[in-house]
């Protein structure tokens, strides 16, 4: 497992799951001869992306950001369809660290997207419960209300089986919420009309999590949204403040999806000055 230290931060990429997308619908309007400079795509135009949470310690605590893409949640065409090689494996990572589920103090949802949360709910004899049973799950309150109310585009992918278990646990915010002194989670919107990113400031060292309004090192480019992009101008904005933000900063931005980079550091200018990248394994 990478880990990445950013002040009194420390970030482990735990094991959640990849699966392969239609590399156009990453990328949008952007035309294959462009992204596919930038991204590797296999024989069938798919992109490889992880669903990998972070393990996110600090001052005691630890946070989980994101959940991975569950255990035997998706039908198998749903496993086919979205190209489901692996799935979860966040306790066996968790063990590795020698911690287990109830270690964590809070998980922090950038959006409910079936990919990002269907690591929160199990099935256990037919039935759906928690995984972090009694821990605080924190998202903003537009991103929660449309996880229990998806409009006709947003139904496919907002899912009662990862909410319904753990409505007791959720904890939302409006605009902004600092969880401790320097680590907030900020809604954006733009992805998800609720969706959020996280950003950790400590002295001169800072980290973003951009979520999916920049889900890969590929997608560093301000106008490259994706296709699944509920609201892509929002996504462009967003990602245009929060990049003018973290350059001057020279900010790690950090991944969920991406397969080749857990995380990358740029100066003032957007240029690449240090990077983490994952260990790469063959999938089949």
């Amino acid at each position: 497992m990478e880990t990445l230290q950013v002040g009194r931060a420390e970030l482990t990429w735990l094991s959640g799951g990849v699966n392969f997308l239609d590399g156009g619908a990453m990328f949008g309007v952007v035309p294959k001869p462009l992204w596919s400079k930038k991204y590797p795509q296999n024989e069938k135009n798919q992109v490889e992306l992880r669903t990998d949470p972070i393990l996110l310690q600090i001052d005691e605590k630890n946070f989980i950001i994101d959940s991975g893409i569950g255990n035997d949640k998706l039908t198998s065409k749903q496993l086919r369809n979205f190209g489901v090689m692996e799935e979860s494996s966040i306790e066996h990572s968790l063990k590795e660290l020698g911690l287990s589920i109830t270690d964590i103090d809070g998980v922090l949802m950038t959006h409910l997207h079936f990919d990002h949360a269907c690591g929160l709910t199990k099935k256990v004899d037919n039935t759906y419960h928690s995984v972090f049973k009694d821990i605080p799950i924190y998202t903003s309150e537009i991103e929660w209300y449309e996880m229990r109310n998806p409009n006709i585009r947003s139904v496919n992918t907002y899912w009662k089986m990862n909410w319904e278990p753990i409505q007791d646990q959720v904890k939302t915010f409006n605009k902004e919420l600092e969880l401790l002194d320097g680590l907030k989670m900020i809604h954006t919107g733009g992805h998800s009309d609720g969706h959020s990113i996280i950003i950790f400031e400590d002295g001169e060292e800072t980290f973003i999590h951009m979520a999916d309004i920049m889900p890969t090192h590929a997608h560093q480019n301000k106008l490259w949204a994706l296709a699944y992009d509920d609201y892509p101008v929002t996504s462009v904005h967003q990602k245009e403040k929060w990049m003018e933000f973290g350059y001057q900063k020279q900010a790690w931005y950090t991944f969920y999806h991406d397969a080749y980079y857990r995380a990358i550091q740029f100066d003032e200018t957007g240029k690449k000055m240090n990077e983490l990248r994952r260990v790469r394994y063959t999938y089949k």
